[in-house]
């Protein structure tokens, strides 16, 4: 079964002005949870001791963003982009706020 490039890369879902930001703001919030579960890993290694608490987070954490970048998957190419854009903006701004505390 051969497709071509424009059906290989349609929107099965919604119009592409509805689904990226969506999925921009669905990667954004994923984003938001990911980083913050990473900075609560990293306390719980660090400042208390728990490493199984923390590999159980940690198992948490990416899967929550694995599944999250597989259902954007489906809905296409420039949908997991925007997912991704989230994500990364995110991460940008979790790295903004941490940098700004005393």
């Amino acid at each position: 079964m051969e497709l071509d490039e424009r059906e290989m890369i349609n929107f099965p879902i919604l119009h592409p002005a509805v689904l990226l930001p969506i999925c921009f703001f669905g990667g954004l919030i994923i984003g938001f949870g990911f980083f913050r579960a990473l900075r609560a890993t990293t306390d719980l290694i660090l400042r208390q001791g728990k490493p199984l608490l923390a590999l159980a987070l940690m198992l948490g954490r990416m899967s929550m963003l694995v599944t999250a970048l597989y259902i954007s998957v489906l809905a296409g190419g420039p949908a997991l982009l925007a997912a991704f854009a989230g994500v990364l903006c995110a991460k940008a701004l979790m790295l903004y706020r941490v940098r700004r505390e005393p």
